[in-house]
């Protein structure tokens, strides 16, 4: 992700080949060719060069494979900085690393902590004169002589599971010595959003699978692996290339077609690795080839998250850890006992071009599109309301009726200053939307879980916040209830809570914004840089808004979700430059006045912020007002853009 509003792609002859290979018909790229050369935008060898503002040139030769990771989607790391990525991230957590004299140890962890500071990422300048493959310094570091792959047999359970004090003995995982430990693999999805449209390199990730079954190398049942294609199709031509067995044997399953690892639905680790991850504290990861990897996304057990390609995924799965660096040490020992490195497994192009050649036809696309659709039995069985309204269900946990228009008037309150206010967060930096409203797995023992659970929902039928997202009673309960989140307000701890600063308890922050609604007392969320990065998640803004939040502090904003702030009826201010939290002194304690709201807003304006501390001197300071156009400030007038559409309708 790269946080543009939009990239713009010349279309050519590649475009059009593409859609007859996925069964457009004739008279559609016809029609496609056509328009874009009458508008200009269609590109050929002959096209004029076009005029740019600005032009960024990039080397090749200095492109080396790359992941993203640990915890954001913008923080590129080469595959040989990988190791050094997971230990500047979680050092203080993991144990000495294992010897690799061939790693490039200075450079990468520099290059690393650049990337990690910077907002929005950029990337770092990559090592020089490194390759794929087994080097004879590579081979010399050998591995343990103790595999047993043998292709095609069913992967046994582990031999021993220790106690929680140790770790868990699993039979293959060769390159993590045979244990589950820091920097462990314990999840490898092929996910659907970001790469399973591109055939080329979910080939590819099908033919490095079949070397590396040939090659005897399996996956350790320590790793949870699965594969969610974002359409049948993709079946269609794995089962074409025959490659479908070479991924189930290293247990890349087909689970469904839709979102699953890279939204939160992996579902439980394996029984035993879970145990063990818990009663260890380890720091635990996962390779998927979805887009975003924020904290506590893709699993409340798994720290440290690395976004990389189909092909790549399974190669980490092979190895069963990322705290190692296959640009020169083996996936895996073979079945006759030699080391097996990434180059000898990974897939050529002239082979993916084959494979893509064969296995990837209109027909595939045409007929799993042709009824797409009409939906399976089940769903053709659902009986489907009549009537023009929509009947609410109370009982329902899935959707309820929001509050967004209760005790609306046709005339908006004119906007009122923010006076007693409290602090609900105080917050670091890079706080993302998934922090601010978590999409995946509902923890039992979060506000959620116990709302879920008070209403008669098994543990089992908890679903994901993001299928529960047209129940504001679940959606509210999940503010900030991120597992990795850290509110200042509570150092040391993670997770949902927050201090009800009038009697200094410590309580969930649903239950304490609760208690300030009863004491009529507004609330606002203090922040560093990059408040509200990551997806453009509304919830993100409407769940705020119903825990009673009036207004943010922050440093800085990602632009969408500023917006969407605004839209909802909250007011973000943003520090000076130069200004934080810290500089000022502020620990969150403080009761806060905002006014000059109520006389209008100005786009851009300043406006006099005063902390009132308890026995202390107050702190005043300015903070701009990130109303930006005048249009915003029509929808922050109305209480937000939902009650000022439904005026404007009601007056039709």
């Amino acid at each position: 992700e790269y946080g543009a509003t939009c990239g713009l792609f010349h279309v050519d002859n590649e475009t059009l080949r593409y859609m007859r290979m996925t069964g457009r018909p004739e008279e559609v790229v016809d029609l496609v060719e056509k328009y874009c050369k009458a508008q200009g935008m269609f590109h050929t060898d002959d096209s004029p060069e076009p005029l740019f503002d600005e032009v960024l040139e990039l080397d090749l030769s200095t492109v080396e494979p790359s992941m993203a990771g640990p915890r954001r989607p913008q923080d590129r790391v080469s595959l040989s900085g990988l190791s050094d990525a997971l230990r500047e991230t979680f050092g203080d957590q993991m144990a000495p690393r294992r010897s690799n004299p061939s790693s490039s140890t200075t450079d990468d962890i520099a290059a690393t902590a650049a990337v990690a500071d910077t907002f929005p990422a950029s990337d770092p300048m990559p090592a020089q004169g490194q390759k794929l493959g087994g080097d004879e310094e590579a081979m010399a570091l050998g591995a343990p002589s103790t595999h047993s792959a043998i292709p095609g047999v069913k992967r046994p359970a582990p031999d021993v599971i220790s106690s929680p004090s140790e770790t868990i003995q699993i039979p293959h995982g060769v390159a993590s010595g045979g244990e589950v430990t820091h920097g462990s693999v314990v999840i490898a999805a092929i996910t659907s959003c970001t790469n399973t449209s591109n055939p080329s390199v979910m080939l590819a990730a099908g033919l490095l699978a079949k070397k590396a079954v040939e090659r005897g190398l399996t996956v350790s049942d320590s790793v949870k692996t699965s594969l969610a294609p974002g359409s049948r199709a993709v079946t269609d031509y794995y089962n074409n290339a025959g490659l479908t067995p070479y991924l189930e044997k290293l247990g890349f399953y087909t689970v469904g077609y839709g979102c699953t690892t890279c939204i939160g639905n992996s579902g439980p680790l394996v029984p035993a690795v879970a145990e063990v991850v818990d009663a260890n504290d380890l720091v635990v990861a996962s390779v998927l080839s979805g887009n975003r990897n924020f904290e506590g996304r893709i699993h409340p057990q798994v720290r440290a998250s690395f976004l990389a390609s189909p092909p790549l995924v399974v190669a980490y799965a092979l190895a069963g850890t990322v705290d190692i660096d296959l640009t020169t040490q083996p996936v895996g020992i073979g079945a006759d006992g030699t080391p097996v490195y990434l180059r000898d497994i990974w897939p050529t192009q002239a082979e993916i071009r084959e494979a893509v050649s064969s296995a990837v036809t209109a027909d595939v696309f045409a007929s799993n599109y042709a009824h797409v659709f009409d939906g399976d039995e089940a769903w053709r069985a659902l009986e489907i309301p009549s009537g023009e309204l929509y009947e609410w269900d109370e009982e329902s946990t899935y959707i309820q009726e929001p509050p967004y228009f209760d005790g609306l008037e046709m005339e908006p309150a004119p906007p009122q200053d923010v006076v007693g206010a409290r602090v609900l967060l105080k917050l670091g930096d890079s706080i993302t939307t998934d922090h601010i409203s978590p999409a995946g797995s509902i923890s039992p023992k979060s506000p959620a879980g116990e709302y879920l659970i008070l209403n008669d929902v098994g543990l089992f039928d908890f679903n994901s916040y993001g299928a529960r997202r047209g129940n504001h009673q679940v959606m509210m309960r999940g503010t900030f209830a991120n597992v990795r989140l850290r509110n200042e307000l509570v150092p040391g701890k993670e997770g949902w809570w927050t201090r009800y600063l009038p009697t200094g308890e410590e309580m969930s922050i649903y239950d304490a914004a609760h208690h300030y609604q009863q004491d009529g007392t507004p609330l606002i969320v203090v922040a560093g840089k990059e408040y509200g990065s990551g997806s453009s998640r509304d919830w993100a803004a409407k769940g705020p808004q119903l825990l009673g939040i009036r207004a943010v502090i922050a440093e800085s904003y990602e632009r969408i979700h500023r917006s969407n702030l605004v839209m909802m009826g909250m007011l973000p201010l943003q520090f000076k430059d130069g200004v934080t939290r810290d500089s000022l002194g502020l620990d969150g304690t403080e009761v806060f006045d905002i006014p000059g709201i109520a006389g209008g807003l100005r786009p851009g304006q300043t406006l006099a912020v005063t902390a009132r501390r308890d026995g202390g001197a107050d702190v005043q300071f300015d903070a701009i007002v990130r109303i930006d156009t005048e249009i915003e400030w029509e929808y922050y007038r109305h209480g937000g853009i939902l009650p000022m559409v439904l005026r404007r309708l009601a007056t039709e």
